[in-house]
Parts: C-alpha cells; structure tokens; sequence
C-alpha cells in the first residue's frame, strides 16, 4: 500500500512543472535541529511565549539565551529532503519554496526561489535606526557588553526603542510577508501551482496553515510529515507519515 502510494506520489511529482513547497521544522530535523511541539521539541523545554515580542522586550537577554542556544544552528548542514528540493528547483520542477524555518538550510542546499516566511536567524535588526547585525555579531556582544542587545548607534536614552531583535517572526510580531501584497504575491503563487508539497509540518500556526487551501480545485496536495495535518483528509490529498529524508529519496527516484 505504501510503495503503492509513493508510486502516485512519484508520477505526480514527475508530471509536474509548478510545484509550491511548504516547509516546516520537521524537514529539519534530520540536520540535528529541534522540532518545536513534538515530545522532544522546544516547546518541551519553555512555553511558546518565550518566543513572543512581549517577552523580548520585557527580557531580552533571557530572549538572547534561549534563541541563541535553540534557534541559532551555524554548524547545521542540509540534509536529503534539502538536497532534492534543490536538485528539483535546478530541473525546473518548483516554483517556490515557502518555508517556516529560521535555519537557512533551504539556501545551504542551492535552492534560490525560497520565501523565509517566518524570517532568518541570521541577522538582528535595531528597531529604531534599522542597522543590522549578524547572528555572529550578536554572540559576540553577549560575551562583550553588558547591554547586548541596545544598538550601538543609537543613544540610550532611546531606550526599548533600539533594542536589537533578530530578524524572526515572533508570536506578536509581523514579518516582511505579513502584508496584504505579501499575502496576495504567496497566494497566487500557490493557485499558479500543479502540485503542493508539504514537507514536516502540522500546518497548526497561522496564517502559513491557510496556504494549502489556496491551491486551485484539483491540484494534489502531497503531505510528508510524522503526525497528522487538518489537511488529511481533503480531496486529492496524499499522506504519507514517514521520515523526509527516505521518502524524498524514494519520490525522487520514482519522479
């Protein structure tokens, strides 16, 4: 039943010129990054709203630590599930990436058509001036001074008004596609698909959990993720709960 199913999975994969992939940490995972709800995730560790811009402001050198340890990944290398996808992009098979991730694994593997929907852990941004900062940078002022995260062009009267935040989306927060032409520009993008590939995510934060039902009546939906999605169930949607990395292989062989 399986190979039966990752048989259909590769033909439509292969008939495909437009494909719109979605990403979440569990494509991830297989880099040695940490999933953020399953029972050895982040979450497990800390509530969710360590990760909100209310507790940034309210503490930001408790927010530093913990983003630093958990969500700052410098070492990580891409995996197959990255590798493919690259590989496929490269063949003119997808259209775009739109990832949940912070890691930059996406761009690691060679794909260049991706959208960083929740942001990037790589850089800090002050929120007065604007300067940016590298992640590197930012690690090496919490070893150096003892206000880290206050911009160093502005002055400190300022005060929480040129704090330096990474350039993630919080819970609270609005990142660079939380606009209405941002919106607009993905959901196109994704009515203009043949086929949506979902890859190791529950599609349980909004609004990235909305961006399948935009697909046009009839284009398959492909989930690959171990648990279960609100999506499983819809018309001409295909499930397969195993890991990314083999089952991608095995698409890719069959596609």
């Amino acid at each position: 039943m399986e190979n039966q199913l990752k048989t259909t999975c590769g033909s439509i994969l292969k008939a495909a010129e437009n494909i719109v992939v979605l990403t979440g940490a569990g494509i991830s995972t297989e880099s040695g990054i940490k999933d953020f709800r399953s029972r050895t995730g982040i979450y497990q560790m800390a509530p969710e709203t360590i990760l909100s811009l209310d507790y940034f402001y309210r503490n930001p050198m408790k927010f530093y630590e913990f983003a630093i340890e958990n969500l700052y990944h410098p070492e990580a290398m891409p995996n197959t599930g990255h590798n493919i996808l690259a590989k496929w992009e490269k063949e003119g098979r997808i259209q775009q990436i739109i990832t949940q991730n912070i890691d930059g694994l996406h761009g690691k593997a060679g794909s260049n058509k991706v959208i960083e929907f929740h942001g990037t852990m790589k850089t800090a941004t002050c929120q007065n001036c604007r300067e940016q900062y590298t992640a590197d940078q930012m690690v090496q002022r919490m070893q150096d001074l003892k206000d880290f995260y206050i911009c160093s062009r502005c002055t400190p009267e300022m005060e929480k008004a040129n704090y330096i935040k990474p350039d993630v989306v919080l819970f609270g927060d609005a990142g660079d596609w939380f606009t209405q032409e941002g919106f607009t520009s993905i959901i196109r993008t994704i009515q203009k698909a043949d086929c949506v590939l979902v890859l190791g995510t529950s599609l349980q934060v909004t609004p990235f959990s909305a961006f399948p039902g935009y697909r046009t009546e009839g284009t398959p939906l492909i989930i690959i993720n171990k648990g279960d999605t609100p999506y499983d169930h819809a018309p001409n949607t295909y499930v397969i709960q195993e890991p990314i990395g083999s089952t991608m292989k095995q698409l890719d062989e069959r596609a």
